[in-house]
C-alpha cells in the first residue's frame, strides 16, 4: 500500500464555510473507506497550511479520493508520496 501526505489549504469557499469542515472531514473519511483508502491521520494546523492528512491505499484509490475532495472546491492540496524507512532502504538497495 502506498502512503500519501497532503498539505491542505482552505479555498475562499472552504474558509467561508469553515464551520462545516469537521463534517466535510467525516465525509472524506467515508469516501476514502469506500475506495479502500485508510485515513491514517488528519490534523488541523496553524500556519502555511490548514490541515495535514495522511492516507494509505493503492495509488489509484488514493489519487481518486484526493481528486474528488479537491473537485468539491473547499480545499486545495499539495500531495507527496511517502516512504517508510524500510521502503526507502529497499529503493536505495536497488541503486547501482
Amino acid at each position: 500500500m502506498a502512503t500519501y501526505i497532503s498539505l491542505v489549504s482552505f479555498t475562499e469557499q472552504g474558509i467561508r464555510n469553515v464551520k462545516e469542515s469537521p463534517a466535510r472531514a467525516d465525509a472524506f473519511k467515508a469516501l476514502a473507506a469506500k475506495l479502500g483508502v485508510t485515513v491514517k491521520s488528519m490534523y488541523y494546523t496553524v500556519g502555511a497550511y490548514d490541515m495535514v492528512v495522511t492516507v494509505e491505499g493503492s495509488d489509484e484509490a488514493c489519487t481518486t479520493a484526493l481528486l474528488k475532495v479537491g473537485s468539491m472546491g473547499n480545499v486545495r492540496s499539495q500531495t507527496m508520496r511517502a516512504y517508510s524507512l524500510d521502503e526507502f532502504a529497499k529503493i536505495i538497495a536497488n541503486m547501482p
